[in-house]
């Protein structure tokens, strides 16, 4: 496998041009576009544009990627490009990388595209890391979003039967290098980089992005609490379960990406996890089948003329070191603090729920469960079900 060339460290894209990151997921993004967001001002000053009002460009981004939808913030975003002119133009979304082959194409054109045919260069980053750390921080990112397959379940899926998988999606995103070869074809391989992290020097992303755009050391400046925090074993046990129960409550199913993805989510993410606590473990034989596929993938990345900055080897680490917890028993129990944290988040995202819809007292009974106030939920929902219920058992005596 070929090794990192030094001296390409510090590679800087003229300027002029269009910045694409394109993630893919749970390599790093959340912390490098908060980065980027911050420092917006200082980027201007030295002549560089974060494209978009957001943190990321996930609405354009989805917007190109979706066969259906709105495409104004694609367009508008395509627009801000063009009026950038000769400054370097950054944008970034993980979202990017659901693009085919088709949107891959397009995306580089309407970024490229300039004034009076003067089209400007697109140059594609992807940032890579170990399959083994990505697979843990993937399912717990399911999870938050309502899956119920616990992680040996989800691996079986992935790594075993791709067919059958919940999330079929994964691979379209992380199997790297053919991600790589749909963005090459679009792009040209001389405007394609790879960035590989390294979880020892987790600030050394920072540092190659600004030589990417010739800024000085230390302008990028990561957040200090992280803002997609990974959950623990516990907290994320805790939401499964959640979710599992939620399923077999379809009373309920109308406010459950509020209540969950809103409420109880980000609060597990801000509570402080004792350093004890366990981390989600990857049993035995998923950990050699991640080691096989990603080394598959880092000998064909070698191989297709791309510039890497970083160490490939790092993408295949042995299996079973000290940031690999070894087993995958999921915990009995999630701790006190964090479920309170869960039952607090709930709370208020039940009270900011109710306040979309008001309804009259006298009417609250006939109104859809999501215009319900908090206050009268259980109330209703007890009267719902014993009406259903008498509704069964007058059925059954018919």
């Amino acid at each position: 496998m070929e090794g990192t060339d030094m001296a390409e460290e510090r590679f800087t894209v003229a300027p002029g041009t269009r910045l694409l990151h394109i993630g893919p997921y749970k390599t790093g993004t959340t912390a490098l576009q908060g980065a980027f967001h911050r420092a917006r001002e200082a980027l201007a000053a030295h002549g560089v544009v974060y494209a978009g009002r957001d943190r990321q460009a996930k609405r354009p981004a989805v917007a190109l990627t979706s066969p259906t939808g709105p495409r104004e913030p694609w367009q508008e975003l395509c627009r801000e490009a063009a009026a950038a002119g000769d400054s370097r133009v950054v944008v970034s979304s993980e979202f990017f990388c659901d693009a085919d082959a088709a949107a891959a194409r397009e995306a580089v054109r309407g970024l490229g595209a300039g004034p009076a045919g003067r089209d400007r260069d697109v140059h594609v980053v992807v940032t890579l890391r170990p399959l083994l750390k990505i697979l843990p921080s993937h399912w717990q990112q399911y999870v938050k979003h309502g899956l119920c397959d616990s992680y040996e379940q989800w691996l079986d899926g992935v790594l075993r039967r791709p067919e059958r998988c919940a999330t079929p999606e994964f691979w379209h995103r992380h199997r790297h290098d053919a991600l790589l070869v749909r963005w090459m074809d679009a792009a040209g391989p001389d405007d394609v980089t790879v960035v590989v992290t390294d979880e020892t020097a987790p600030r050394r992303i920072f540092r190659t992005f600004e030589g990417m755009l010739g800024l000085p050391d230390g302008l990028l400046v990561p957040e200090e609490d992280g803002v997609n925090r990974s959950l623990t074993a516990a907290q994320t046990e805790l939401l499964l379960r959640l979710n599992r129960r939620l399923a077999e409550e379809p009373v309920l199913d109308a406010p459950r990406q509020k209540v969950v993805r809103e409420g109880i989510v980000p609060r597990l993410q801000a509570y402080r996890p004792s350093r004890d606590e366990p981390r989600i473990a990857t049993p035995a034989w998923a950990r050699e089948a991640a080691a096989e596929v990603a080394g598959e993938m880092a000998e064909a990345i070698a191989k297709l003329g791309v510039r890497v900055l970083g160490d490939l080897s790092a993408l295949t680490p042995p299996p079973g070191g000290p940031a690999d917890p070894v087993g995958s028993v999921p915990p009995k129990a999630a701790p006190v603090d964090a479920a309170v944290e869960a039952v607090l988040g709930g709370l208020a995202a039940g009270a900011a729920f109710a306040r979309y819809g008001q309804p009259e007292p006298d009417a609250v009974d006939d109104f859809p469960v999501r215009r319900v106030p908090a206050r009268d939920l259980l109330r209703v929902v007890h009267r719902r079900g014993v009406r259903r219920l008498r509704r069964g058992l007058a059925g059954g005596h018919g």
